[in-house]
């Protein structure tokens, strides 16, 4: 079971950490920001090769146009995905709200298996809801509509037959829609619904859940159906800001969750 005394446990100094899976999000990786992606490949090589299965929980990239965007920065994280699958690691994706339009032939470059989303995962006798966390997001009447509109597939066919560099114009002004939209949402509305999380815990039958999007990193302890759970969100990254944020969550075999932030990357020699 999950230790549920301190449910986040800060472990600024694994150095070697033996662990089960490793949960990451929301690193918004682009070419535009370097330290960031450089901290995501030391993630990979010094972390992810060490542990059993590694889950990728949505908007690991910025944006995605589509599986024929082959600019040399996405094909850097694709080979650095597939080093560690070629380890002998499992690798797992869940789509996020930024790179939902992941597809096969991505999936086979990185050796990555595509998830639905939510996905109960059965790791080390526990199950385990994952989900990205926008469709938790239920109070953003707006953005739901959207999420449904580009999730269906036949909206995904068309914009995939649009040129490459047409569909880029058309992401790029849905993140500025975006960004001008949340500055006038209250900070409610883009986070998630009470309602809808204890749904997807009954559905799912699951004590615990981990997701990402909203970037508001924490446990949270709750009571569902008379029963204790316990949900886990992941935190982004930015290692080209100032100051610097990002982290990951590692089960380890134990049992235990615990919360890795990036300054065992940053000490690390």
């Amino acid at each position: 079971m999950i230790d549920s005394g301190t449910p986040v446990t800060n472990v600024a100094q694994m150095a070697q950490p033996a662990t089960v899976a490793l949960f990451v999000s929301d690193l918004h990786l682009q070419a535009s920001m370097p330290r960031t992606a450089e901290a995501f490949f030391r993630f990979l090589h010094d972390y992810a090769r060490r542990t059993r299965q590694l889950y990728l929980l949505g908007d690991i990239f910025e944006y995605w146009a589509g599986d024929d965007d082959h600019e040399p920065f996405n094909r850097k994280v694709i080979d650095a995905l597939r080093a560690v699958s070629d380890s002998g690691v499992e690798v797992f994706w869940i789509s996020g709200n930024r790179d939902f339009l992941v597809g096969a032939e991505f999936a086979e470059a990185g050796g990555i298996a595509l998830l639905p989303d939510p996905f109960v995962a059965d790791i080390a006798g526990q199950n385990i809801v994952l989900t990205h966390g926008d469709a938790l997001c239920t109070d953003d009447i707006g953005y739901m509509a959207f999420r449904a509109q580009v999730r269906a597939p036949q909206w995904q066919q068309e914009f995939l037959a649009r040129p490459l560099e047409q569909r880029k114009a058309i992401i790029a002004g849905l993140r500025e829609g975006s960004r001008a939209a949340q500055r006038d949402k209250a900070d409610y509305i883009m986070d998630v619904n009470a309602a809808a999380v204890a749904a997807l815990f009954d559905a799912s039958g699951t004590a615990i859940m981990i997701h990402g999007h909203t970037h508001r990193p924490a446990c949270h302890a709750i009571e569902s159906n008379g029963a204790p759970r316990l949900r886990y969100v992941l935190p982004d990254w930015d290692c080209d800001a100032q100051e610097q944020r990002g982290g990951w969550l590692a089960l380890t075999p134990d049992g235990k969750i615990e919360r890795v932030g990036l300054d065992v990357i940053q000490t690390a020699s």
